[in-house]
């Protein structure tokens, strides 16, 4: 990893955090390990202010391109659960994939454990979308 552990908002991290706590209810065990892959990660991320936040690391609202080391690339922007749209290409945090990217930085590499087995991803690049979270979905 670039900066070594994932790489947080205060307020994101906050809501990540509460997001995960109320998660655990799932029956499939994807979604379920991926949860709980994502919530040991947390226990290690580094979290910034918004000012000091490196630009080039996946966030609520990030544009996030990926590949994989079998050759499939993918784009999507990821986005809190109730805006999740598949079709649409927004992948909810909450996704084994939404979970996998959250926190890692453009040339990272994750390897993490989805449907169709155990896959490496490489982050081939991030854009900010606006990347305030409402401080009403906090409480």
């Amino acid at each position: 990893m670039k900066y070594g552990n994932l790489v947080l908002e205060e307020k994101e991290f906050v809501l990540l955090k509460r997001l995960v706590n109320v998660s655990g209810f799932y029956t499939d065990n994807t979604y379920k390990s991926s949860i709980e892959k994502l919530t040991e990660e947390l226990k290690s991320a580094v979290v910034y202010n918004e000012e000091e936040m490196p630009k080039d690391v996946i966030r609520f609202n990030s544009i996030v391109t990926i590949q994989a080391v079998n050759g499939w690339s993918k784009q999507f922007q990821l986005v809190i659960p109730s805006q999740g749209d598949f079709k649409n290409s927004k992948i909810s945090i909450l996704t084994p994939m939404g979970a996998a990217v959250i926190g890692y930085a453009k040339g990272d590499n994750i390897v993490w454990e989805f449907r169709n087995g155990e896959q490496t991803l490489k982050v081939a690049d991030v854009k900010q979308e606006h990347n305030t979270i409402n401080s009403d979905i906090l409480l």
